[in-house]
C-alpha cells in the first residue's frame, strides 16, 4: 500500500519533490503508521533488497559455528534470491532517471551494499575465529556482498528479457569464489583443528611463514 503509493508519486513529482505526507495521504494511513515499517522515505526504493539483507541474516544465523565458510555464504545468498520474481525489481535500479533518484539511490544504496557486508562479516568472524575487523573477514564479506549487489543491478537492468535473479548472483559469486577459496576454507579448517593458520596467502601457519 505504502510502496504503491510512493511508486506513483516518485513517477508523477520525482522522488525530491515527494514528501512522506504526501504518500500517507495518498494510501490513505497515518504518518506514524509510515514509521512502523520505515525510517525513511529512501526505505520506499529499496524494499525487496533490505527484506533479501534480513533473511540473508537470519539465514546465516541458522548455520552451525566452525562448519564451511565460504560455501555457506553462497548457499545462503543462493537461497534467499531463488524465490524472487523478475517482476520484484528494485525501484532504484530501474527508474532512477524518471523519478530524478540517481543520487539518492547512491548514496541510499551504499548504505544496503555496507549492512550486507557487515551481516556477512559477522558470520565469517563466527566461522574462522578472527576479528570481524581481521583484513581476510572484512575482504571477503566486501567482495561477496559487491558480488551479490553487481547481481541485483545487472538483473534489473537487463530488462523485461532478464531470466531468473539466482542465475545472475550464483554467476557472480562463483566470480569472486576463485580467489576467497585459498583464503576463507584454511581458515575454517584450522580453526576446527584448532591449528594457528594465517592462509591469507600461501596457506601455511604463520610460525611455517616464518621459519621457525
Amino acid at each position: 500500500m505504502l510502496e504503491d503509493a510512493a511508486v506513483e508519486l516518485f513517477l508523477e513529482n520525482t522522488y525530491a519533490l515527494t514528501t512522506i505526507e504526501q504518500i500517507t495521504q495518498r494510501a490513505g494511513v497515518s504518518r506514524n503508521t509510515f514509521f512502523n515499517y520505515f525510517s525513511a522515505k529512501s526505505d520506499l526504493l529499496w524494499v525487496e533488497l533490505d527484506a533479501g539483507i534480513d533473511r540473508l541474516a537470519a539465514e546465516l544465523s541458522r548455520v552451525p559455528a566452525g562448519g564451511p565458510a565460504l560455501s555457506a555464504v553462497r548457499d545462503a545468498a543462493l537461497r534467499v534470491v531463488y524465490d524472487v520474481g523478475v517482476d520484484r525489481v528494485p525501484l532504484a535500479l530501474t527508474q532512477d532517471d524518471v523519478m530524478g533518484t540517481r543520487e539518492e539511490t547512491r548514496s541510499s544504496g551504499l548504505a544496503r551494499l555496507a549492512r550486507r557486508s557487515d551481516v556477512i562479516a559477522a558470520f565469517l568472524s563466527r566461522q574462522i575465529g578472527r576479528p570481524v575487523d581481521d583484513l581476510l573477514v572484512l575482504s571477503a564479506a566486501n567482495a561477496l556482498s559487491g558480488a551479490i549487489s553487481a547481481a541485483w543491478t545487472v538483473w534489473a537492468r537487463d530488462g523485461i528479457g532478464r531470466g531468473p535473479l539466482f542465475d545472475y548472483a550464483s554467476d557472480a559469486l562463483a566470480i569472486v569464489s576463485i580467489g576467497l577459496d585459498a583464503g576463507l576454507e584454511p581458515a575454517a579448517a584450522a580453526r576446527m583443528a584448532g591449528n594457528d593458520i594465517d592462509p591469507v596467502i600461501t596457506g601455511e601457519s604463520s610460525e611455517e611463514r616464518s621459519g621457525s
